[in-house]
Order: C-alpha cells, then structure tokens, then sequence
C-alpha cells in the first residue's frame, strides 16, 4: 500500500503532459495568474509549442508545431517550472501527484493531458514499428534508409501522410475500408486523392527545415523512458518536414491499396521458410490482379485477411493510438491538434474561473467542430457534420470535383447547411463556416451553390 503524502512540492496549478494540450494550458495558466507557479510535468525532455499560429475564421484555425527544449518555455512565462518525468500515481482525495522520479506534488487543481500511445498491431517485434514521436520517426527514416519494401497498415492520419512522402520503396498500404482516409472523407473525396497518390509525384521541393530538439545525447534516459513504457509527445502535424523519407530504390514512388483486409498473421523469415506458403510479388501497377510467386527473401512476412502474403523489410502500424490513462483511470481520447489546442486552452479557462468562484460558459469555438490540415499536399478542411453524422438518411450532397485541383462537399440537411470537405485552394471555409453557423436556408439556391461560375463568398458576405 502506498504511504501518504508527505512533504511535497505545493503547488495551486499541476499540469501533466508536454503536447500541445498541456503546454497551452500552462501558458494560459501563467497569463491568468502570473504571480501563481505552475507546474508542468512531462516525461518528455522537449515540450511542444504552437507557433504561426493563423485564426482562419471564426471558429478555424491554423498553426504549425515546433518542438523546443522546456527551458524556452520557462523563460517566456517565468512562473511556469516544467519538470521531466513520467507520473506514477495520481491520489485524488489527498489532491497529490507522485512521479516516477520519486517526488510528491501537491495541488488544488490539477489538468491531465497525458496524451497516447501507438496502439502496435503487434508488440515486442522488431520489425513492426510504430510513429508517435521523435524517436520513433527517427528510428523510422533510419530503417527506411535500407528498405525495398515496406508495408504501412492503417488508414488515418499519419499514414495518409507517410505514403505519400515515401520515395525510393514500394509501399504495400493495408486498410480494412474501402477506401481510403475513412475516418475523414467519404467515397467520392477518397477517390480524388487516390489519383493524386498514383500519379507521379512531381520533383520534391527542398524543405524549409524548422529547429527540432532532439533526445541525441540523452540516450540513456530516453531508452528508460521506452523501457517503462513512456513515449514523448505526439508529433506535429508535419512532423515528416525535414526527415528524408526515402529508400534504397531510384523511383519516386510505388503504392499498392490491399482494401478491405487486415493482418491475419506475421512470419519472421526463418517461420515463413518452415510453413512452406508462398509469397506474391509487388504488383505492375495498381490495375494489376495477377498472382506471382515472390523469390526473393524479406526479413518478414505478412498474411492478410484476403489470403495475400506479401514480403517486406519492416512494417508500420498506423492503427491508431491509446490514452495514457493507466496513472489516472480517465482520458481524453481527442486526437487532433486543433482539438488539443482547443481544450488546453479551455480546460485552463475552466480551472481559472473555478479558482475564484466564477462559473463559466461552453466555449463559443465548441459550437461547431473545425479541423484544417493536408493530405497529399492538398489542404484540407473538415466542418461540422462534414461525413453527415447522426443526419440518417434525411440529407441531401451538393459535390464539386476539378481533378488535380479541388474537392467540395457541402451537406445539407432541410435545406441548411449542416457539414463540409473543402480540398484545395477553395477559399470557401469562412463562407461554409458561417452558413453553417447561421443556419440559413439555402433550398432557393439549389445546386448553384457551388457553381464555379457564381462567387458566393461575396454572395453570401
């Protein structure tokens, strides 16, 4: 049984977490109460900053990501002392947090962002990897460098990502859907990207590097923290920017879907000899349904739903990620940026006003769900019901579709616009945003609403 607390550290505000969610509550915190300290733990040894950060409308927003070191953010809000290291017990009645490093932490309100961790099809095998955070990117491009053949399973965000940055490596890209980017676009969007993912990319332009602290030169305490079973913070949104994301191969890139199917089984070299089973070839392009016996070896093999094995070098995971909810017993399974930033910067509002007895409002940006990103180096927006969900059948789809250029879907529910997929340069986000917002009926406008040839942001100004 754990002893009670005894002389610990007292603080009035105790953050745990260093991504996005909790580094903005902090700051929040220390602008609020700036002669109050405030503590953010943080098994991290870099914290992650929102910068350039762009109010695109009324409810969107746009920023970048940047990992520094925690002193920076302890030299822009002096009250602020952030402390690295993993938390051990949370004792909600005695109001104390013990961290792994042995301290106790008093505290009178108390914000949990602990953030995720890869959610591995498989663990312990060293040839299934997973993308969480810097390490694990790094450890990524370090594989990479001497791979033929990958296979990304998943089909969220980050391997939206990675197989369309991958060159150099035929890329296997296992989804149980039917198309791609389920979790954000319906057929008609997918099938759009899918063109843009087939085609031949054009050259890469030199990225624009940003600053990243790394954990070199801290190897010790990061392998620590991977044996415990801690992860850093989550990656930004471009968290492949200045990674070489390429193979051993010439081309720029060869992508085959497998739909509809999951991983059955995973053979390392020498158990795929012993089974006797065959394995198929990388297929001539995605058209292609022949069946040809692979002789070549690979360090691992994959049995798919569908009766497919294919050979690769190594496998990533993408399947999503869990809460780190073992210290606390609750979680919040938010998995965006723009949703972290969001409820950091609320969750400080919260425990501001009940620290001096106010009550407070939900917050206006709450209201109606906003997401900006990029996909395929098209931009990306989500709003509100954008898959038309819980609208049942009573919905109708207005669709916009220039190849190579831009996607819009606007869903509209008797006549009021209820969701929208804008892909590409539309300039139609702050004008979608407000329609639905305002709720006005636009049933006299039809299917002119995305006519291409009638400028409704000013129509609608």
């Amino acid at each position: 049984m754990e002893a009670p607390c005894s002389s610990p550290t007292a603080g009035k505000f105790v953050v745990v977490g260093g991504g996005i969610a909790g580094v903005t509550c902090a700051e929040q915190l220390a602008i609020n109460f700036p002669s109050e300290d405030i503590l953010l733990i943080t098994a991290s040894p870099v914290i992650k900053a929102v910068t350039n950060f762009k109010q695109v409308s009324e409810v969107l927003e746009e920023f970048d990501v940047e990992e520094q070191p925690s002193t920076m953010l302890e030299n822009r809000f002096p009250n602020i002392k952030v402390m690295e290291s993993g938390v051990k017990q949370l004792k909600s009645k005695e109001h104390c947090v013990l961290t792994e490093d042995g301290h106790q932490h008093i505290y009178k309100k108390l914000c949990l962002c602990a953030g995720a961790k890869p959610k591995l099809i498989c663990e312990g095998n060293p040839y299934v990897l997973g993308i969480r955070d810097t390490d694990s990117a790094q450890e990524f491009q370090k594989q990479l460098t001497k791979a033929k053949r990958i296979m990304i399973i998943g089909n969220g965000g980050i391997a939206l990502e990675l197989v369309y940055e991958i060159e150099g490596c035929e890329v296997i890209w296992v989804i149980k859907d039917k198309a791609i980017g389920n979790t954000f676009f319906d057929a008609g969007a997918a099938e759009f990207l899918t063109s843009k993912l087939i085609d031949e990319k054009p050259e890469a332009k030199i990225a624009q590097k940003r600053t990243r602290y790394t954990t070199e030169g801290r190897k010790k305490e990061a392998q620590a923290r991977a044996n415990a079973g801690n992860v850093g913070s989550a990656l930004g949104p471009d968290w492949h920017e200045g990674l070489d994301l390429k193979g051993t191969k010439e081309f720029s890139h060869k992508i085959h879907i497998e739909t509809m199917c999951e991983v059955k089984k995973i053979y390392l070299q020498e158990e795929f000899r012993i089974s006797e089973k065959k394995s198929l070839t990388f297929p001539r392009d995605h058209h292609d349904q022949s069946v040809t016996t692979d002789k070549e070896i690979w360090p691992v093999y994959v049995e798919l739903t569908n009766e497919k094995i294919y050979g690769c070098d190594f496998i990533v995971s993408a399947t999503g990620v869990t809460p780190n909810t073992e210290p606390f017993l609750c979680g919040n399974n938010m998995r965006l940026w723009t949703q972290a930033r969001q409820m950091g910067w609320y969750a400080a509002k919260c425990m501001a006003a009940a620290s001096v007895g106010e009550s407070i409002d939900m917050d206006f940006s709450f209201e109606l769900f906003a997401h900006v990103t990029k996909f395929f180096n098209y931009k990306v927006v989500l709003l509100g019901k954008y898959n038309a969900q819980g609208l049942g059948s009573n919905h109708e789809l207005l669709l916009r579709c220039t190849k190579g250029q831009e996607y819009i879907k606007a869903v509209l529910q008797n006549g009021r616009m209820m969701g929208a997929v804008l892909i590409g340069e539309t300039d139609l986000e702050e004008t979608f945003e407000n329609l639905i917002l305002n709720q006005m009926n636009l049933s006299a406008y039809g299917e002119d609403l995305l006519d291409p040839n009638i400028d409704i942001e000013d129509y609608f100004d």
